[in-house]
Protein backbone atom coordinates (compact mmCIF):
# COMPACT_ATOMS: atom_id res chain seq x y z
CA UNK A 1 0.00 0.00 0.00
CA UNK A 2 1.56 3.67 -0.88
CA UNK A 3 1.31 5.74 1.82
CA UNK A 4 0.18 9.07 1.37
CA UNK A 5 2.82 12.01 2.59
CA UNK A 6 1.36 15.53 4.26
CA UNK A 7 3.83 17.89 4.14
CA UNK A 8 3.67 20.43 6.91
CA UNK A 9 6.39 23.05 5.94
CA UNK A 10 3.90 25.56 5.01
CA UNK A 11 2.12 25.58 8.43
CA UNK A 12 3.53 23.21 11.25
CA UNK A 13 6.88 23.24 10.52
CA UNK A 14 7.14 26.98 11.30
CA UNK A 15 4.53 27.61 13.71
CA UNK A 16 6.80 24.90 15.51
CA UNK A 17 10.45 25.96 15.01
CA UNK A 18 10.34 29.66 14.36
CA UNK A 19 7.02 30.65 16.51
CA UNK A 20 4.84 30.83 12.90
CA UNK A 21 6.44 33.74 11.09
CA UNK A 22 6.91 32.63 7.76
CA UNK A 23 5.40 35.27 5.52
CA UNK A 24 3.79 34.47 2.43
CA UNK A 25 6.63 36.30 0.63
CA UNK A 26 8.40 33.56 0.99
CA UNK A 27 6.02 30.91 0.35
CA UNK A 28 4.86 31.80 -3.34
CA UNK A 29 8.46 31.55 -4.99
CA UNK A 30 8.54 27.50 -4.17
CA UNK A 31 4.74 27.07 -4.24
CA UNK A 32 5.06 25.42 -7.77
CA UNK A 33 7.77 23.12 -6.82
CA UNK A 34 5.78 21.82 -4.01
CA UNK A 35 2.38 21.41 -6.29
CA UNK A 36 4.84 19.34 -8.55
CA UNK A 37 5.72 16.54 -6.19
CA UNK A 38 2.55 14.83 -5.78
CA UNK A 39 1.72 14.95 -1.82
CA UNK A 40 -1.05 13.96 -0.31
CA UNK A 41 -2.04 17.15 0.97
CA UNK A 42 -0.10 19.87 2.14
CA UNK A 43 -0.87 21.29 5.71
CA UNK A 44 -0.54 25.50 4.81
CA UNK A 45 -3.18 27.44 7.08
CA UNK A 46 -4.83 26.99 10.54
CA UNK A 47 -3.43 26.47 13.87
CA UNK A 48 -1.92 29.39 14.86
CA UNK A 49 -1.28 31.13 11.34
CA UNK A 50 -4.09 32.68 11.35
CA UNK A 51 -3.01 34.37 14.47
CA UNK A 52 0.33 35.18 13.79
CA UNK A 53 -0.99 37.19 10.51
CA UNK A 54 -3.34 39.47 12.10
CA UNK A 55 -1.26 40.10 15.55
CA UNK A 56 2.82 39.47 14.24
CA UNK A 57 3.14 39.69 10.09
CA UNK A 58 0.63 42.99 9.24
CA UNK A 59 -1.10 39.98 6.59
CA UNK A 60 -4.40 38.76 5.51
CA UNK A 61 -5.16 35.11 6.68
CA UNK A 62 -7.83 34.85 3.62
CA UNK A 63 -5.45 36.36 1.51
CA UNK A 64 -3.19 33.51 2.42
CA UNK A 65 -5.02 31.26 1.65
CA UNK A 66 -6.47 32.36 -1.60
CA UNK A 67 -3.11 33.18 -2.64
CA UNK A 68 -1.79 29.88 -2.22
CA UNK A 69 -4.39 27.85 -3.54
CA UNK A 70 -3.76 29.86 -6.92
CA UNK A 71 -0.14 29.08 -6.62
CA UNK A 72 -0.57 25.40 -5.97
CA UNK A 73 -4.09 24.71 -8.02
CA UNK A 74 -3.35 20.47 -8.02
CA UNK A 75 -2.81 19.97 -4.58
CA UNK A 76 -5.38 19.59 -1.57
CA UNK A 77 -5.14 22.11 0.73
CA UNK A 78 -5.01 21.51 4.61
CA UNK A 79 -5.36 23.22 7.30
CA UNK A 80 -5.56 22.40 11.44
CA UNK A 81 -9.02 23.68 13.03
CA UNK A 82 -9.49 23.21 16.91
CA UNK A 83 -13.04 22.38 16.42
CA UNK A 84 -15.94 24.64 18.18
CA UNK A 85 -12.91 27.17 18.90
CA UNK A 86 -12.28 27.52 15.26
CA UNK A 87 -8.87 29.42 15.39
CA UNK A 88 -9.56 31.48 18.19
CA UNK A 89 -9.34 30.81 22.18
CA UNK A 90 -12.70 30.48 23.29
CA UNK A 91 -16.07 28.64 21.87
CA UNK A 92 -17.91 29.86 18.83
CA UNK A 93 -21.32 29.31 18.16
CA UNK A 94 -22.45 26.80 15.82
CA UNK A 95 -23.55 29.20 12.98
CA UNK A 96 -20.68 31.22 13.49
CA UNK A 97 -18.41 27.43 13.10
CA UNK A 98 -20.79 26.91 10.12
CA UNK A 99 -19.91 29.55 8.21
CA UNK A 100 -16.42 29.80 8.86
CA UNK A 101 -15.76 26.71 7.09
CA UNK A 102 -17.86 27.48 4.05
CA UNK A 103 -16.00 30.61 3.81
CA UNK A 104 -12.73 28.59 4.22
CA UNK A 105 -14.13 26.31 1.33
CA UNK A 106 -15.36 29.09 -0.86
CA UNK A 107 -11.24 30.63 -0.12
CA UNK A 108 -9.69 27.11 -1.10
CA UNK A 109 -9.65 24.83 1.50
CA UNK A 110 -9.62 21.10 1.24
CA UNK A 111 -8.94 18.93 3.98
CA UNK A 112 -10.25 20.02 7.52
CA UNK A 113 -8.24 18.03 10.27
CA UNK A 114 -10.45 18.70 13.08
CA UNK A 115 -9.34 18.38 16.66
CA UNK A 116 -9.82 19.32 19.96
CA UNK A 117 -7.58 19.63 22.99
CA UNK A 118 -9.81 17.45 25.72
CA UNK A 119 -10.94 15.16 22.48
CA UNK A 120 -14.82 15.71 23.49
CA UNK A 121 -16.17 14.95 20.37
CA UNK A 122 -18.89 17.03 20.97
CA UNK A 123 -16.29 19.90 20.62
CA UNK A 124 -15.87 18.60 17.27
CA UNK A 125 -18.88 17.30 15.80
CA UNK A 126 -20.56 21.11 14.52
CA UNK A 127 -17.37 21.68 12.50
CA UNK A 128 -17.21 18.14 10.98
CA UNK A 129 -20.51 18.68 10.27
CA UNK A 130 -20.01 21.67 8.34
CA UNK A 131 -16.77 20.38 6.48
CA UNK A 132 -18.87 17.51 5.05
CA UNK A 133 -21.73 19.46 3.99
CA UNK A 134 -19.54 22.06 1.95
CA UNK A 135 -18.23 19.05 0.26
CA UNK A 136 -14.81 19.30 2.07
CA UNK A 137 -12.64 16.10 3.82
CA UNK A 138 -13.61 16.65 7.09
CA UNK A 139 -10.65 14.72 8.99
CA UNK A 140 -11.07 13.86 12.95
CA UNK A 141 -8.06 13.64 15.39
CA UNK A 142 -7.24 11.55 18.78
CA UNK A 143 -5.14 13.92 20.49
CA UNK A 144 -2.79 11.62 22.07
CA UNK A 145 -1.22 11.80 25.30
CA UNK A 146 -0.20 9.11 27.99
CA UNK A 147 -2.17 9.33 31.53
CA UNK A 148 -4.02 6.77 33.61
CA UNK A 149 -7.22 7.87 32.27
CA UNK A 150 -6.26 7.15 28.59
CA UNK A 151 -5.78 4.19 27.82
CA UNK A 152 -5.91 1.74 24.37
CA UNK A 153 -9.56 1.72 24.45
CA UNK A 154 -10.33 5.38 25.23
CA UNK A 155 -8.96 5.91 21.79
CA UNK A 156 -10.94 2.49 20.23
CA UNK A 157 -14.20 4.94 22.17
CA UNK A 158 -12.99 8.17 20.36
CA UNK A 159 -12.67 6.51 17.18
CA UNK A 160 -16.20 5.27 17.15
CA UNK A 161 -17.41 8.36 18.00
CA UNK A 162 -15.77 10.53 15.41
CA UNK A 163 -17.06 8.05 12.82
CA UNK A 164 -20.74 7.82 14.38
CA UNK A 165 -20.37 11.93 13.88
CA UNK A 166 -19.32 11.57 10.52
CA UNK A 167 -15.33 11.78 9.40
CA UNK A 168 -13.83 11.16 6.10
CA UNK A 169 -10.51 10.07 8.20
CA UNK A 170 -8.87 10.11 11.19
CA UNK A 171 -5.67 11.29 12.33
CA UNK A 172 -3.74 10.55 15.89
CA UNK A 173 -2.39 13.30 16.26
CA UNK A 174 0.90 13.24 18.59
CA UNK A 175 1.96 17.11 19.17
CA UNK A 176 4.54 16.02 21.66
CA UNK A 177 6.08 13.62 20.40
CA UNK A 178 5.45 11.13 23.55
CA UNK A 179 3.50 8.18 20.87
CA UNK A 180 6.48 5.24 21.48
CA UNK A 181 6.98 3.08 17.98
CA UNK A 182 5.29 0.19 20.06
CA UNK A 183 2.23 2.13 21.31
CA UNK A 184 1.77 3.65 17.73
CA UNK A 185 2.12 -0.25 16.10
CA UNK A 186 -0.42 -1.13 18.53
CA UNK A 187 -3.16 1.68 18.25
CA UNK A 188 -2.48 1.76 14.42
CA UNK A 189 -3.59 -2.24 14.33
CA UNK A 190 -6.06 -1.97 16.94
CA UNK A 191 -8.29 0.85 14.61
CA UNK A 192 -7.84 -1.03 11.71
CA UNK A 193 -8.91 -3.93 13.04
CA UNK A 194 -12.09 -2.45 14.36
CA UNK A 195 -12.95 -0.26 11.82
CA UNK A 196 -13.03 0.91 8.09
CA UNK A 197 -11.36 4.24 8.34
CA UNK A 198 -8.42 5.60 6.85
CA UNK A 199 -5.76 6.68 9.19
CA UNK A 200 -3.04 9.13 9.24
CA UNK A 201 -0.65 9.80 12.01
CA UNK A 202 1.08 13.36 13.19
CA UNK A 203 4.15 13.18 15.01
CA UNK A 204 6.87 15.67 16.57
CA UNK A 205 10.18 14.69 16.71
CA UNK A 206 10.51 16.83 19.69
CA UNK A 207 11.77 13.49 22.22
CA UNK A 208 13.61 11.70 19.37
CA UNK A 209 10.94 8.40 18.65
CA UNK A 210 8.65 10.24 15.80
CA UNK A 211 10.49 8.50 12.90
CA UNK A 212 10.26 4.91 14.92
CA UNK A 213 6.70 5.73 15.55
CA UNK A 214 6.07 6.24 11.86
CA UNK A 215 7.52 3.50 10.71
CA UNK A 216 5.76 1.06 12.92
CA UNK A 217 2.67 3.01 12.36
CA UNK A 218 3.14 1.77 8.56
CA UNK A 219 3.73 -1.34 9.47
CA UNK A 220 0.58 -1.48 11.51
CA UNK A 221 -1.28 -0.56 8.18
CA UNK A 222 -1.47 3.46 8.58
CA UNK A 223 -2.45 4.87 5.19
CA UNK A 224 -0.68 8.71 5.44
CA UNK A 225 2.13 10.57 7.72
CA UNK A 226 3.10 13.95 8.05
CA UNK A 227 6.39 15.10 7.72
CA UNK A 228 8.10 18.15 6.70
CA UNK A 229 10.88 18.90 3.77
CA UNK A 230 14.30 18.41 5.66
CA UNK A 231 15.57 21.94 5.89
CA UNK A 232 12.59 22.43 7.89
CA UNK A 233 12.30 19.37 10.21
CA UNK A 234 13.38 18.01 13.18
CA UNK A 235 13.97 19.30 17.05
CA UNK A 236 10.33 20.88 17.91
CA UNK A 237 9.06 19.92 14.32
CA UNK A 238 8.63 16.73 12.34
CA UNK A 239 10.27 14.02 10.69
CA UNK A 240 11.97 14.87 7.30
CA UNK A 241 9.89 14.00 4.05
CA UNK A 242 13.24 13.31 2.15
CA UNK A 243 14.08 10.37 5.08
CA UNK A 244 11.08 8.88 4.99
CA UNK A 245 10.96 8.79 1.44
CA UNK A 246 14.03 7.16 1.10
CA UNK A 247 13.23 4.73 3.93
CA UNK A 248 10.28 3.41 2.06
CA UNK A 249 11.64 3.42 -1.94
CA UNK A 250 10.86 0.31 -3.19
CA UNK A 251 9.14 -1.54 -0.74
CA UNK A 252 5.09 -1.91 -0.65
CA UNK A 253 4.82 1.40 0.71
CA UNK A 254 6.72 3.33 -1.66
CA UNK A 255 5.46 7.15 -1.83
CA UNK A 256 6.26 7.82 -5.10
CA UNK A 257 7.94 10.67 -4.37
CA UNK A 258 10.67 12.16 -6.28
CA UNK A 259 13.53 12.67 -4.04
CA UNK A 260 15.37 15.32 -6.97
CA UNK A 261 12.43 17.35 -6.40
CA UNK A 262 12.52 17.11 -2.80
CA UNK A 263 16.22 18.05 -2.46
CA UNK A 264 15.46 21.31 -4.69
CA UNK A 265 12.51 22.33 -2.15
CA UNK A 266 14.88 21.79 0.85
CA UNK A 267 17.73 23.86 -0.84
CA UNK A 268 14.62 26.98 -0.92
CA UNK A 269 13.81 26.59 2.44
CA UNK A 270 17.54 26.16 4.42
CA UNK A 271 18.34 29.89 2.91
CA UNK A 272 14.88 30.98 3.50
CA UNK A 273 15.05 29.96 6.86
CA UNK A 274 17.94 31.81 8.17
CA UNK A 275 15.86 35.00 8.15
CA UNK A 276 14.13 33.70 10.84
CA UNK A 277 16.73 33.05 13.23
CA UNK A 278 15.84 35.27 15.82
CA UNK A 279 12.71 33.16 16.86
CA UNK A 280 14.24 29.97 16.66
CA UNK A 281 13.75 27.79 19.49
CA UNK A 282 17.30 26.77 22.17
CA UNK A 283 16.64 23.52 21.16
CA UNK A 284 19.72 21.42 19.03
CA UNK A 285 18.84 17.69 19.67
CA UNK A 286 16.07 16.05 21.20
CA UNK A 287 14.45 17.02 24.64
CA UNK A 288 13.39 14.15 26.57
CA UNK A 289 11.64 16.69 29.05
CA UNK A 290 8.64 16.56 27.23
CA UNK A 291 8.31 13.03 28.43
CA UNK A 292 7.21 14.26 31.44
CA UNK A 293 5.70 17.66 30.31
CA UNK A 294 3.76 16.60 27.19
CA UNK A 295 3.94 20.52 25.50
CA UNK A 296 3.32 20.25 22.07
CA UNK A 297 5.78 21.07 19.42
CA UNK A 298 3.87 24.16 18.15
CA UNK A 299 4.04 25.45 21.28
CA UNK A 300 7.63 25.61 22.02
CA UNK A 301 8.95 28.24 20.41
CA UNK A 302 6.07 30.09 21.03
CA UNK A 303 6.83 29.89 24.94
CA UNK A 304 10.34 30.33 24.71
CA UNK A 305 9.31 33.67 23.01
CA UNK A 306 7.16 34.86 25.47
CA UNK A 307 9.89 34.17 28.00
CA UNK A 308 12.35 36.20 26.83
CA UNK A 309 10.09 39.13 26.01
CA UNK A 310 9.44 38.88 30.06
CA UNK A 311 13.37 38.85 30.56
CA UNK A 312 12.85 35.27 32.09
CA UNK A 313 14.19 32.74 29.03
CA UNK A 314 16.60 31.55 31.55
CA UNK A 315 13.44 30.02 33.73
CA UNK A 316 12.27 27.34 30.97
CA UNK A 317 13.52 24.59 32.71
CA UNK A 318 11.55 25.88 35.99
CA UNK A 319 8.23 26.12 33.64
CA UNK A 320 8.61 22.82 32.07
CA UNK A 321 9.14 21.17 35.70
CA UNK A 322 6.08 23.25 37.17
CA UNK A 323 4.03 21.98 34.04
Amino acid sequence: MTIAITDVVLRDAHQSLFATRLRLDDMLPIAAALDDVGYGSLECWGGATFDACIRFLGEDPWLRLRELKKAMPKTPLQMLLRGQNLLGYRHYADDVVERFVERAVKNGMDVFRVFDAMNDPRNMKAALQAVRSHGAHAQGSLSYTTSPAHTLQTWLDLTEQLLETGVDSIAIKDMSGILTPMAAYELVSEIKKRFEVRLHLHCHATTGMAEMALLKAIEAGVDGVDTAISSMSATYGHPATEALVATLAGTEHDTGLDILKLESIAAYFREVRKKYHAFEGQLKGYDSRILVAQVPGGMLTNLEGQLKQQNAADRLDQVLAEI
